[in-house]
């Protein structure tokens, strides 16, 4: 046997081997983000494929709820909270108002702005809609209990929450 034949006889032998191993991924899965694309990951598709038949993308649905919650806020506020630029939410608030969700008017406080509340139908899809992604969630996440649930949550939200402000370069 050739030289070539050996090494290559030794790469099949090496391959074979390789894919019957489990993936090595213990540094990614000790990585926070990592670990959140993941779940994301796992939660999105279920999450889009209900929220389709709504009409309504992951961007929507946080405004309605927000709103739903906070009527009369600015769209700076709501800007700022889902962290959507001025002119790209602009253009999402004309959506929802084309589709008679949301209604825009002045703010009574301060004539260059203006606040958002929610129509009547408005509340109902946002009803509708908190109520599929909460059955949603409690199925995705089925095998945390109630503590633990909470927990992670928690948790969660002490890192986005609390993190400091992005450094500028």
């Amino acid at each position: 046997m050739t030289m070539a034949k050996r090494t290559q006889a030794k790469l099949v032998d090496a391959v074979q081997e390789a894919a019957g191993q489990p993936l090595d991924q213990s540094f990614l899965l000790s990585l926070v983000g990592y670990n959140l694309q993941r779940t994301y990951l796992t939660i999105l598709p279920q999450f889009d494929e209900r929220m389709s038949k709504l009409q309504l993308r992951a961007v929507d649905f946080a405004v309605l709820s927000l709103l739903n919650a906070n009527p009369n806020i600015t769209q700076k506020r709501l800007s700022k909270a889902v962290k959507v630029s001025p002119p790209n939410l602009a253009v999402l608030l004309d959506r929802l108002e084309t589709r008679g969700l949301v209604v825009r008017q002045r703010n009574p406080l301060d004539k260059r702005s203006q606040t958002l509340i929610l129509t009547p139908e408005g509340v109902r899809l946002c009803v509708k809609a908190e109520k599929t992604v909460t059955e949603l969630e409690r199925k995705a996440v089925s095998m945390l209990d109630d503590a633990e649930r909470a927990e992670l949550l928690g948790l969660l939200q002490k890192v986005f929450l609390e993190a400091p402000p992005p450094q500028e370069s």
